[in-house]
């Protein structure tokens, strides 16, 4: 089993997160830009944290045998700020960057005008630097807010299979599916999905533009929700081959239109094969 996370906020987590992660099969992540908890109050402090995830974060990551990558934008909530509405100037130079394979997180926090301007602006972005884009759903009012965000992508003319809708849950599923964009799902210890409810819209609706992501974060939430997705997911009787697809074959597909996956193994490190409860499960080790 080989697992890539197409939605996890490392910055956030710790070292012991990775090691854990890497034993349980995950060789690969994309980690989103996103609101770290407290407001940020000058355009610096977005600086700061875009190089940590292209430079340092990225380093960190590779020091346990994982491939990062990030997604680089002015997060919903942020972008009521009056303070933060500069960032979208400074953007440009970092979607350039190795190692950023999507405009991401962008979307739907409370559905203000605010929001409606640097979602369409930067969906204009990821165009201009033919990347994918990742969406972030609201919280509150999420169906409506799904139908609003597939509207504005579509004025965007931005194509479909360029954009992931992330969050979604059975009641927005079917939209997006219909709509062609992928279908991005957020397993969490309390909130969003949980494994079974994701095994659930898996046996309903396919395995095809599935996205499985822990989103884990400085919250209360498990890095191990994609493995633990897997496990479900082979319980209730798909075969390793699904699995694959839609742990890692899948994120490899979506942001690897950005042209700038590395999925290469690490130098130092090594993956072997043991079974597991009746399954294979990789596990690593450094030489």
């Amino acid at each position: 089993m080989r697992i890539f996370d197409p939605h996890i906020h490392m910055t956030s987590r710790t070292t012991d997160d990775y090691e854990a992660m890497f034993a349980a099969g995950v060789r690969a992540l994309v980690e989103p830009a996103f609101w770290l908890g407290q407001p940020r109050t000058t355009v610096g402090s977005f600086k700061d944290y875009f190089d940590a995830l292209i430079g340092w974060e990225r380093f960190r990551a590779a020091q346990f045998g994982i491939r990062h990558h990030c997604t680089i934008a002015l997060n919903p909530k942020e972008a009521n700020d009056p303070r933060c509405k500069p960032v979208l100037d400074i953007l440009p130079r970092y979607l350039a960057k190795d190692g950023v394979v999507a405009v991401g997180e962008v979307g739907y926090d409370s559905m203000t005008p605010e929001e409606d301007e640097a979602f369409a602006r930067q969906l204009e972005m990821a165009v201009e630097h033919k990347l994918p884009a990742l969406v972030h759903t609201p919280h509150r009012d999420k169906l409506a807010g799904t139908r609003r965000t597939l509207d504005v992508v579509t004025e965007s003319g931005i194509a479909p299979e360029f954009v992931a809708v992330d969050h979604l849950n059975e009641v927005t599923v079917k939209l997006v599916k219909d709509s062609g964009c992928w279908m991005g799902f957020s397993i969490y210890p309390d909130t969003k999905m949980d494994e079974d409810r994701m095994v659930a819209i898996l046996q309903e609706y396919g395995t095809d533009r599935m996205l499985v992501n822990s989103a884990a974060d400085w919250g209360r939430s498990d890095p191990l929700k994609t493995y633990k997705t897997a496990r479900k997911m082979l319980e209730a009787g798909f075969g390793e081959s699904d699995v694959d697809k839609v742990l890692w074959q899948n994120p490899v597909d979506f942001y690897g239109q950005s042209g700038r996956l590395v999925l290469d193994e690490l130098p130092g490190f090594s993956a072997s094969t043991e079974t597991f409860a009746g399954n294979s499960v990789l596990r690593g080790g450094r030489q």
